[in-house]
């Protein structure tokens, strides 16, 4: 097989490597020429798929470290990415929780040489650890334990944000203004749990509310953290605690145990899906697996046999709007239908439109959700089909309910407006 042909054959695998390291699309598709070329102009190369595969994200993660070795030099503002324990980095690339702006050069240069020898090999130079063993003639433990010594005497220097306390989510929700964009919807890499806006990533963690319409009064909060990893049936996850709280008042007061759910969730290049929930009823903990059937399902379950919601989000061509008319080709159905964008808590983001038409809820649920270039959602709104659960709510439709709230039509079915979801990622 010709360089050529492996460099075809595993694109796909080398675009999620590069976009999941590199801080902008346009940076990695700028990367991404580099390894095509530095694979066409090589000598040697393998010939067969698996050997070739290797090959190619051994050139891809060079051609990564280039990229950073070249904006440290040049930048005196450059992200650090061994500023944290843990190096967490967004859906879309770059490392989020490191702030632009901090002059990082100057945070190594207050260092020891020995801290700032073995930072900038391991960080900067992308080397293993093994390798700056070899290089400095010490033991690879001792490597290890130069390197926490080395971040933690860095995170003394550098002012790390990520430590910071969860943010407050306003009380009531702000106003905000949601424009259709005439260019294409773009593509972005949408790793959060459908439902629960949250990356299920060891170390990641997400405060996210709800508000009721038309009050835009905060109802609901929840507190939801990846605490580490977890096994089910033998498919490895990670495992997630979600907190319940009320939100109603100024301090969000947390209730009881009824109200505290584990989640087990796994992500693969392709899927993110719920394996496992686990809450309490009248005090005895209950917990469903992806093997319990409709038990487990119709509530956490996503997808055709529980396969989950697909990571890379872009138009299919399923549904069509026009206004708040939207037409699609069959129900349940889940696509991007446009590009807008959306002004909230005075801060303006590009993002594309995902309409759910009874996918995620399948008795009469449909919703907005604006998800970012970074695969973030910045707002989720809820609708209801106008017959909803009537028994439960009074036997009265919701377009009487909430006379003055939006409404969607879908394929002629009205649909009106119940609440928003908000996430701390813009607070």
């Amino acid at each position: 097989m010709t360089p050529a042909a492996l460099y075809a054959l595993h694109l796909r695998v080398l675009q999620r490597f590069v976009y999941y390291r590199l801080p902008s699309k346009a940076d990695a598709d700028d990367v991404l020429q580099e390894i095509a070329l530095a694979a066409l102009s090589a000598k040697g190369a393998p010939t067969d798929e698996a050997r070739g595969k290797a090959w190619l994200l051994g050139i891809a993660r060079h051609k990564c470290a280039d990229y950073f070795r070249k904006a440290y030099r040049e930048s005196d503002a450059f992200e650090a990415p061994f500023a944290c324990e843990g190096g967490g980095r967004s859906p879309g690339g770059a490392y989020t929780h490191m702030r632009v702006g901090l002059d990082v050069r100057g945070c190594l240069d207050a260092l020891g040489p020995a801290d700032r020898q073995v930072l900038t090999l391991h960080y900067l130079e992308d080397r293993p650890q093994a390798d700056i063993a070899a290089r400095l003639g010490i033991p690879p433990g001792t490597v290890k334990s130069r390197l926490h010594t080395a971040k933690a005497h860095f995170r003394e220097q550098y002012d790390y944000e990520g430590e910071k306390p969860m943010k407050q989510l306003p009380l009531i929700l702000p106003e905000y203004k949601i424009e259709p964009v005439p260019l294409p919807p773009f593509e972005t890499r949408w790793e959060e749990l459908i439902g629960w806006f949250l990356v299920p990533r060891i170390g990641e963690k997400l405060k996210w509310a709800m508000y009721d319409f038309p009050e835009r009064v905060r109802t609901e909060v929840y507190e939801m953290e990846c605490v580490g990893r977890a096994s089910v049936h033998g498919i490895e996850g990670v495992e997630i605690i979600s907190k319940e709280s009320n939100g109603g008042q100024h301090e969000a007061t947390h209730r009881n145990d009824d109200l505290t759910r584990t989640f087990i969730a796994q992500m693969t290049d392709t899927h993110v899906r719920l394996l496992a929930e686990s809450d309490f009823d009248d005090g005895i903990r209950k917990c469903y697996t992806f093997l319990d059937g409709d038990a487990f399902l119709d509530n956490w379950g996503f997808g055709e046999d529980n396969c989950g919601k697909e990571i890379d989000l872009k138009p299919k061509g399923l549904i069509t709007r026009d206004g708040n008319i939207l037409c699609a080709q069959s129900i349940p159905a889940m696509d991007v239908v446009g590009r807008y964008a959306v002004t909230i808590n005075g801060k303006r983001y590009d993002t594309v439109c995902l309409i759910d038409v009874e996918t995620y809820e399948s008795s009469g649920v449909t919703s907005e959700q604006f998800i970012d270039q970074n695969g973030r959602t910045v707002l989720w709104r809820r609708y209801n089909r106008d017959n909803w659960c009537m028994k439960r709510y009074g036997g009265t439709p919701w377009s009487q309910r909430l006379p003055g709230n939006d409404r969607l039509t879908v394929n002629g079915e009205p649909y009106v407006h119940w609440y928003d979801c908000i996430t701390e990622y813009i607070c």
